[in-house]
């Protein structure tokens, strides 16, 4: 298994992820070529928590313009994880 830093780039806090932290969901943005084994693996064991269910989804990039020049931003993808009835994470209170 790889190296859950390397799996899980970075959480994300937005007002829509927010309400589904009542609901013991979190929000990742995930490394492209990790599947959903190695999303639970990595939470795990990085947070000691249990792992109920992934959900992913690769998101496109999108078209950007300034003047005349124009370019893409990445792709990347989004796991929402749903954890175990009573447990939380303890990045996502401060």
């Amino acid at each position: 298994m790889r190296n859950p830093h390397d799996v899980l780039l970075k959480p994300i806090v937005t007002e829509k992820s927010s309400n589904l932290m009542a609901e013991n969901k979190y929000t990742f943005k995930v490394d492209k070529t990790a599947n959903k084994i190695e999303i639970k693996y990595a939470v795990e064991t990085a947070f000691k928590v249990n792992v109920v269910d992934i959900r992913t989804m690769n998101l496109p990039g999108k078209l950007k313009r300034q003047g005349k020049t124009s370019g893409m931003t990445p792709e990347w993808k989004k796991a929402i994880v749903t954890l175990k009835k009573g447990q939380r994470l303890p990045i996502f209170d401060e």
